[in-house]
């Protein structure tokens, strides 16, 4: 049985500025609206509840006062609500799912690494092996669900389902399939009705974001050897760049700025693409590149005109990347770890590593300026943390915990 350990008795939680409903945030670019600037950072954090909620590594998600958390449970996974005040489970929804983990990614266990997503009051989850499900966010009630068994030979990548879904104007888009056979699909949020499928490769690891980019609304997402602009109301496929990386492991995260698209991976320069109209056509034209830093698995974030990320040379290097020209304005000193959740809001960076060190860092300057470090949980931290005003929620491979600043 799971249990809640209350390490203190605090009065309710002071409600928190914006949701975190789903990968990276609000507008799922890793920036964290409306979190005050704060002038002191304490020297350690004070812990508020941790309960344990299961194997897996995808991402708390909070809406109001609620927590929702995706995990796995021997071979079901598990999908609750909790209290954000205090831990306290409201509802828990669990279903068969079985998988063959591929032994290339043991250390990282059978449990999911999709974040979910949370709109309209509906819960959105797809499963490590593929399994996407919609439930009701209010009561935990399943309001439809897909398996892909009988339209592709697998139905996850070689590591496993880590895409994240997105919710757009009524229509959740995920990519579905496995290795060399899949399709990026919308479907109706409310009813699961297929609306369209680009049918052009298989999936990704890196999860899509939709944007304007030359006067089209569309998702921008890594496909298996690709990165693609689809039209979100059609799934017409807008422009394709070939894109691949050693073992197929396409897993950033694409970040658009006015018409380019910046993007990188293992043992690939960072990127950016412009996208322009040539004629009725969309199509990519080369932009800046960067060798000095690459991303694999950690997506950096895109603040006033900067980027910031950790880079996989040199066993981990913090950066900061001019968004416009590609010129590299700092890096930290090497092994910084093997990956890092890259946030920002109230002026700071929020850098939390696989190693559970919750770096506070400045922004801007000309150099990485660590203010605190905090250690944050016993075990590994994949999963990217959710930053409120009054604390921090962080998962680790079993566990989740509120940790007040």
């Amino acid at each position: 049985m799971r249990r809640v350990l209350v390490l203190l008795v605090l009065t309710a939680l002071p409600a928190h500025a914006v949701d975190w409903p789903q990968w990276r945030g609000p507008a799922r670019d890793g920036q964290i609206p409306g979190l005050p600037r704060r002038h002191s950072w304490p020297a350690t954090l004070t812990p508020a509840w941790k309960l344990n909620v299961g194997a897996g590594h995808a991402s708390p998600v909070v809406v109001a006062d609620r927590v929702f958390v995706f995990s796995r449970e021997g071979e079901n996974e598990l999908v609750q609500s909790l209290d954000l005040a205090s831990g306290r489970r409201l509802w828990s929804a669990t279903y068969p799912a079985p998988y063959a983990l591929n032994m290339a990614a043991a250390s990282h266990g059978k449990g999911p690494k999709s974040t979910p997503v949370v709109a309209e009051g509906r819960l959105f989850v797809f499963g490590i092996s593929g399994i996407l499900s919609c439930f009701d966010a209010a009561s935990g009630r399943l309001v439809w669900r897909k398996d892909f068994g009988g339209q592709f030979r697998r139905t996850s990548p070689l590591y496993g389902v880590a895409m994240s879904p997105v919710v757009d104007r009524g229509l959740l888009i995920v990519h579905v399939g496995g290795e060399g056979e899949g399709a990026l699909q919308a479907f109706d949020a409310a009813t699961g009705a297929l609306r369209w499928a680009w049918t052009g490769d298989g999936p990704a690891y890196a999860s899509p974001v939709v944007a304007e980019i030359a006067g089209e609304r569309q998702v921008v997402s890594f496909s298996q050897s690709h990165l693609v602009g689809v039209a979100v109301a059609t799934g017409e496929l807008l422009w394709k760049l070939p894109f691949t990386t050693p073992y197929a492991q396409n897993a950033v995260t694409p970040i658009v700025s006015g018409d380019a698209v910046i993007y990188s991976g293992l043992d690939q320069p960072l990127r950016a693409t412009r996208i322009v109209k040539r004629g009725a056509r969309l199509a990519p034209e080369p932009g800046w590149e960067n060798a000095e830093v690459g991303a694999y698995m950690s997506t950096p974030v895109l603040v006033d005109g900067r980027l910031y990320g950790l880079s996989h040379r040199k066993r981990g290097q913090f950066f900061s990347v001019d968004a416009k020209t590609g010129k590299t304005l700092w890096l930290s000193p090497g092994r910084a770890g093997e990956n890092a959740a890259v946030l920002a809001g109230g002026g700071m960076l929020f850098l939390l590593t696989t190693d559970s060190e919750l770096i506070v860092a400045a922004q801007g300057g000309a150099a990485f300026e660590a203010v605190r470090r905090y250690g944050v949980a016993q075990s590994s931290t994949w999963a990217h943390p959710v930053i409120l005003e009054h604390g921090v929620l962080v998962r680790d491979a079993q566990d989740l915990a509120f940790l007040r600043f």
